[in-house]
This record gives structure tokens, sequence and C-alpha cells, in this order.
């Protein structure tokens, strides 16, 4: 657990720095936008109601929808970009409504004065109504800057180093104590900034001079103080630094996770700086290599076949990884290394004694009974064409259909909240959990060999080339459930099945 809490506690210093710089650019750029929208809005009535209504639509829209349309309109673009994009979208509303509710409540008596006293209305504007109004749109902006810390935790989705690194791979690793560090992590930010913010507004509010007594004094210190570390830390990311030489992907599961890890560990060796980007949805990650944002990931031959290429046809496994060979190639501009050796099958997965309870063994026995029973899926699953072509191939549907984070499907299934899982034939859960794997007699599911999938631009460096061939055909099926198992059932780290893997390839003769 100490050495565990260390680990944790080393990459700290990085999370919080992407994170805060994260937040306080959407919130700076989200200010600049939506106040003067919010003045506008309160000085006309026929701006008011669509703009609200705007905003208010923006707000409903599902976050990771927005990060995920993001990404699409950069053109698979990841990173801080997307992820600034959607945060400044979500902090509008507050910002906005309240500066218009600010402005409409100032009393008007106090305006008809100001107005009697011969002010403009740029004048009534600027030093009676926004003056009066403050307290409220500084509590819209206080609010939104809550939202936006935690809301940034889901930027890891989209390449952007976050506290979410912490709460996503904790969960998909079953590593409890790195989602305590990220999410404590968030809320601690979240809480000092919204201190910080009205430590600004009671400066504003109260007149803090040398003549003060010494409580106002040290709250102006530790306020001004904290601005200029926050400040000084924003500048700083963005001094230029050295570039990586090349940048690995990896999905959100455990697999990914080791095999990024392999993958840096070998291009380090060779001298190069490398960076990675977890937690990323399949067509994100798949974009973004085919942009160049990404250099290299492992990708599996039956997700191209059924995502990019729409086929749902299963002409057997060297077919299918010639022809997305080729494919990846001719028609994406990327190149497929080469095989990592192992095979990781979507299939269905029930627990023993309920597969025998009900006499299922393959998904032939399982079709008649579907409507009767609760399936259990990725996030991805029911939304990608394997589904489809299961569902059509044997001619069934189950009576409801769940999804989970992959790493809390495998608990459901055993804690009897599903009956059925679309579970990894590489996982070592399966196992730990002695489950079923159902047959698949008419071949619905396609080949999924892991490959080496690369940018143009990466392939093109012989060196990168070199650096990464021995992991090509290098890992079997077990050798790779065996080290998932070490992290999802024993609760190792990555590393340590990184440094598993490793062994095990060196004393293959």
């Amino acid at each position: 657990m100490n050495n565990n809490l260390s680990e944790q506690l080393l990459l700290l210093p990085s999370y919080f720095q992407g994170h805060l710089v994260l937040v306080i650019s959407a919130m700076l750029m989200g200010i600049s936008i939506s106040m003067p929208l919010g003045i506008w809005a309160a000085q006309s009535s026929n701006i008011k109601r669509p703009l609200l209504a705007i905003v208010s639509i923006i707000q409903t829209v599902p976050s990771l929808a927005i990060l995920a349309l993001t990404v699409a309109l950069l053109g698979g673009r990841i990173g801080f970009m997307p992820a600034f994009i959607a945060l400044t979208l979500y902090c509008m509303l507050p910002i906005v409504r309240n500066t218009v509710t600010g402005l409409e409540t100032v009393p008007k008596d106090i305006v008809e004065a100001a107005r009697g006293m011969g002010m403009t209305e740029g004048q009534i504007l600027k030093r009676v109504k926004i003056p009066l109004a403050l307290p409220i749109i500084i509590a819209g902006i206080r609010t939104a800057m809550v939202w936006t810390v935690g809301l940034a935790t889901l930027s890891t989705l989209v390449g952007a180093v976050s506290f979410g690194n912490y709460i996503f791979i904790g969960i998909q690793t079953n590593n409890l104590t790195a989602v305590i560090v990220g999410s404590l992590a968030a809320a601690a930010m979240a809480i000092i900034l919204d201190s910080i913010i009205a430590g600004v507004q009671w400066i504003a509010a109260t007149r803090v001079s040398n003549n003060s007594n010494p409580r106002q004094i040290l709250i102006k210190r530790i306020v001004v103080s904290s601005l200029v570390i926050l400040v000084g830390i924003s500048v700083v990311t963005f001094i230029p630094r050295a570039e990586p030489d090349f940048i690995i992907g990896g999905k959100a599961f455990t697999e990914q996770y080791i095999m990024a890890g392999l993958l840096t560990a070998e291009l380090e060796q060779a001298g190069f700086r490398v960076e990675q980007r977890f937690g990323l949805g399949s067509d994100v990650v798949y974009n973004a290599t085919k942009s160049g944002t990404i250099d290299l990931y492992v990708e599996y031959t039956g997700t191209i076949w059924a995502n990019q290429m729409s086929k749902t046809s299963n002409p057997g496994r060297v077919e299918v990884r010639d022809a997305v060979t080729e494919y990846v190639s001719d028609i994406e501009g990327m190149v497929n290394i080469g095989p990592t050796g192992f095979q990781n099958l979507y299939s269905l997965a029930m627990r023993r004694d309920r597969a025998a309870e009900l006499g299922i063994t393959s998904i032939e026995d399982l079709a008649p009974l579907a409507r009767n029973l609760i399936c259990g899926a990725d996030l991805e699953f029911f939304g990608r064409p394997e589904w489809s072509s299961l569902r059509d191939t044997y001619n069934f549907d189950f009576s409801q259909k769940l999804t989970f984070d992959p790493a809390l499907m495998y608990t459901a299934v055993n804690e009897r909240q599903v009956d059925v899982i679309t579970a990894y034939s590489t996982d070592g859960r399966v196992s730990a959990f002695d489950l079923l794997i159902l047959e698949d007699p008419r071949s619905a599911f396609p080949p999924y060999d892991g490959i080496l999938l690369a940018s143009s631009a990466a392939a093109q460096n012989p060196d990168f080339v070199e650096a990464v061939f021995p992991l090509v055909n290098a890992i079997s099926d077990q050798l790779m459930r065996e080290a998932n198992r070490m992290v999802d059932v024993e609760g190792r780290s990555v590393s340590d099945a990184v440094d598993y893997v490793f062994e095990n390839i060196r004393i293959q003769p």
C-alpha cells in the first residue's frame, strides 16, 4: 500500500499541472466570452432568451458527447485543445445566467438616480450596475469553477493530462489508491480555487491597507500569494520544452496499459523520449494515429475489420489480418508494423454454475433463452458492428442490455447482477471468476489479433521500427493473459506486469 501510494504521489505534480492549466485556461476563456454575452443579453430582451436557451442546451449535452464531437471537429486531434474547448463551453451557463440576473436585480431607483446625476448609459453600466451585480456574477464564476474542475477529469478520455488519469487507470487496474488520490486531488483543487476566488471578492469589497488589522493583511497576502503561485505554474506549462519523439496511445483497459508500457520501454531503451496517452476510445485513438497525433498503439484486427471496414463476414484469421494490413496502409495511410502474437477475442461468458443451470455451453444454446437474460457489456459493445453481427447471426436479443466499465463488468456477472457479459479471451479475470466462455459455432465474432499500428510518419523512421520490432510475434495468449491477471486479480502494478512480460520474452529460446 505504501509503495503504491508513493508511486501515485510521484505522478501528482504532472497531473496537477495538466489539470490546473486546463481549468484556468477554460475559465479565463469562458469568463471573457460569457460576461460580455451576459451584459449584452441584460441590455437586450431580443438577445436574452435565445442566448440563455443556447447555453442551457450546451449544458444538457452529455460531457462525453461534447468531448467526442470536439475531437471529431478537430480532425481527430487529441490532447489539450479538444478538452479546453469542451470545458470552455461547459463553464458558460452559470456565468452568463448570473451576469444577466445580477444586472437585472440592480434596484431601478438607483439606476434612475444615476441618470438624474447626468450619467450616460455606458457610465451607469460600468460604475453602477456591474459593481452592484458583481457578487452575483462572482457566485456564477465560483459555480463554474467547481464544475470545470470536476469535468476536467474526463479530459483523460481525449488524451489530455489531468487527475482523470488517476481515476480511469485506477478503475481499470483495480487500483483503489490511484482512484482515491485522484478524487481527493480534484476535490482539493476545487476547494482551493473556490476559496481563492472568494478571497479576491473579499479584497475587492474590503479596503485593505497597511493600517488594517493583522488578520485582514494576512488574508490578503495568502490570496495574492496563491494567485501568483497558480499563475506561475500555469505559465511554466507554456514555456517551450523538448517535445517527445513519439507518443504512445492506449485504450481504456488493462491490456492496453501493459502494451503501452512495453512499447514505451522499448523506445526509451533505444534513446527516444516518449509520452503516453491513455484511456482513449477505439475511434479516438484510431483517428488520432491516422492524423499523426498518436504515433503507435496496439489495435485489434477485428475492431478495424468491423468498425472501420464495416465488414460482417469472417473469412478467417489470416485473411482478416491481411485485409486489415492492406486497408490501413492503402486507405488510411498507417502502417501495421506486425502482429503482437496474441489474439484478444470478444466472446460471451457466464458464471459456470449459471450456465450449467440453464444448460448453456454455446451461443447457439443461449439464443432461445436470451430474451429472459440480462447482458452486461463494455461501454462500446452495443454500439459496435460486432453486436449487430452477433444479434443477426443468431437471431436473438437480451431482455436488458447494460453497459459497464470493463473493470466492473466482471464484478457484475460474478455477483449475479447480470447473466452474461462480453468477455475478452486474454483477460485473467475469466479464470479468476470461474467463467465459462461460450462457443461461437457460427463465427459471428471476427478474429482479434493484436497488431502494432503506427502513424505513417513514425513508421518512416527505421530506428523507431527497429526499436519496437522485438515485440512482433513475441507475446503468446497465455503470457498476455497472465500479465492481465497480475494486475486485475492480484492487484499488482502495470509496471510489474510489464517486467513480467519482458522477463518471459527474454527467456524464450
